[in-house]
């Protein structure tokens, strides 16, 4: 008689051994060598620009001049904005092909404190528009980059901001070595759940229980008293803050119950029954973040049984800008079902987001609108960012430091983890050729974030007066 092991395999090719994948990796130096990675050579053809008109054609015209404004602000916000042109310029760099789950977007504002759905507070990638298999290397250039441009930002100097630089690609490096030494269902499971702080300094911890503490009024419930008022029938409706918060045409708002229902059958099924014992109060666009600006958005106001508020978030999901710019072919992945893929963007992001974090959003789930794909996930729920410019030095090294650890943990998931660890190994040699990149890069976006302004005051771009 066949034993199981043997079907299994008759239906899947053996796995590799995570050794046998860590010795395939360090083969893989000979064919690309780590120093390779230091090196960025701009092509000659690059129009970072053109790129940002491209995205701005297919948002809403009206909100154009508010993202344009908002990537003026500073360089990192500019650096938030452009995950597009940084996609398009890594398109031709050095990659062992390798590639994982990527975030896509894995700058240092792109991590935070939420609640799990057991109420313990976590710690990890929390922006996941662009996630899609890509190569690991992107992602650790968009991180380390970030953590240039937000040094800099933060007055450090040159040698201090390549210092914290190398810091956050080693931590990489022995975060992800840490990670494929787990069991592999261990990584799926192990979250990054907040303890106060005590691995790290006093300034740390002091930070992280005040950012903790901060979290206790990211509720819907504090949400909708902020944003809501009474309306003469009593019902709560959302008070208008243009540009940032309007209400919808009355043809979205009469739609939003069949939206919702649809939306509803992505979840499982006790969400699907708690989404049923609520009522939709009131519905609003919303404009979010820096590079989201001129997506389509909505907060959806809900209310229970007992008045209790539950806000939702949807929001426009687009074409991967690792597809889209940086020519990334399609790739399967287990688990994720190709035929929804290819017809949903919505569902991209979700699956992503489900495999790169530890816990996710019981509400997350995708619905189809008016030929548009959409996410959908709890508005507030103890979401909380850290003030990254208003950080000490120390808890600002450790800040980036944690992050690429969470990075790593998230690629410890994909299959071919073990052979990136073998290919990075255990020296300086990869952070090293990392840092040296993402110093030359934060250099050319400081450069696109002057033109962009130069293009702005020729009248190329139009720039908001509001914020």
């Amino acid at each position: 008689m066949d034993s199981v092991a043997g079907r299994l395999r008759y239906d899947h090719e053996p796995v590799a051994s995570d050794r046998e994948q860590y010795e395939f990796g360090k083969g893989a130096r000979k064919r690309i060598p780590r120093s390779a990675h230091a090196d960025y050579v701009p092509d000659a053809r690059r129009d970072p620009l053109a790129i940002l008109e491209k995205q701005n054609a297919s948002r809403l015209p009206s909100l154009v001049p508010l993202r344009t404004a908002r990537m003026l602000q500073d360089p990192f916000a500019f650096y938030r904005g452009t995950a597009a042109l940084q996609a398009a310029d890594l398109a031709g760099g050095a990659v062992t092909g390798a590639n994982v789950v990527a975030c896509g977007d894995a700058h240092i504002a792109n991590f935070g404190i939420f609640a799990s759905p057991e109420r313990r507070m976590v710690f990890d990638l929390n922006d996941f528009d662009e996630a899609t298999v890509a190569p690991w290397e992107w992602d650790l250039k968009r991180l380390v980059t970030s953590v240039v441009i937000a040094a800099r930002a933060r007055g450090a100097s040159e040698t201090a901001a390549e210092e914290v630089a190398l810091l956050s690609a080693a931590a990489y490096r022995d975060g992800l070595r840490v990670s494929v030494g787990l069991d592999v269902t261990q990584r799926f499971f192990e979250a990054a759940v907040i303890h106060g702080g005590r691995q790290y300094g006093k300034a740390t911890q002091r930070l992280v229980k005040k950012t903790v503490a901060a979290s206790e009024k990211r509720t819907s419930a504090h949400v909708v008293s902020r944003i809501t008022e009474l309306a003469d029938d009593g019902s709560r409706r959302i008070v208008e803050n243009p540009p940032r918060l309007t209400h919808v045409p009355a043809e979205i708002e009469a739609s939003i119950g069949e939206v919702l229902a649809r939306y509803s059958r992505t979840v499982s099924p006790d969400i699907a029954l708690l989404l049923d014992q609520h009522t939709v109060t009131d519905i609003a666009r919303r404009v979010v973040g820096v590079g989201s600006v001129g997506t389509r958005c909505f907060i959806v106001v809900l209310t229970g049984p007992r008045g209790e508020p539950l806000v939702l978030q949807v929001k426009e999901a687009t074409e991967s800008v690792m597809h889209e710019f940086g020519g990334v072919p399609s790739e399967d992945i287990a688990g994720i079902d190709r035929a929804t893929l290819a017809e949903h963007h919505g569902y991209r992001v979700t699956a992503n987001q489900r495999i790169l974090q530890a816990v996710s959003d019981p509400f997350l789930g995708y619905v189809s609108f008016e030929g548009y794909g959409f996410y959908v996930r709890q508005f507030r729920d103890r979401n909380v960012s850290f003030d990254i410019p208003g950080m000490p030095d120390e808890p600002f090294a450790d800040y980036v430091r944690t992050c690429a650890t969470i990075l790593a943990r998230a690629h410890s998931r994909s299959p071919l983890a073990a052979s990136i660890a073998g290919y990075i190994g255990s020296g300086d040699a990869l952070p090293h050729a990392v840092t040296e990149w993402s110093l030359a890069y934060a250099d050319q976006s400081l450069a696109d974030f002057h033109a962009l302004g130069e293009a702005a005051e020729a009248g190329r771009f139009a720039v908001s007066d509001v914020l």
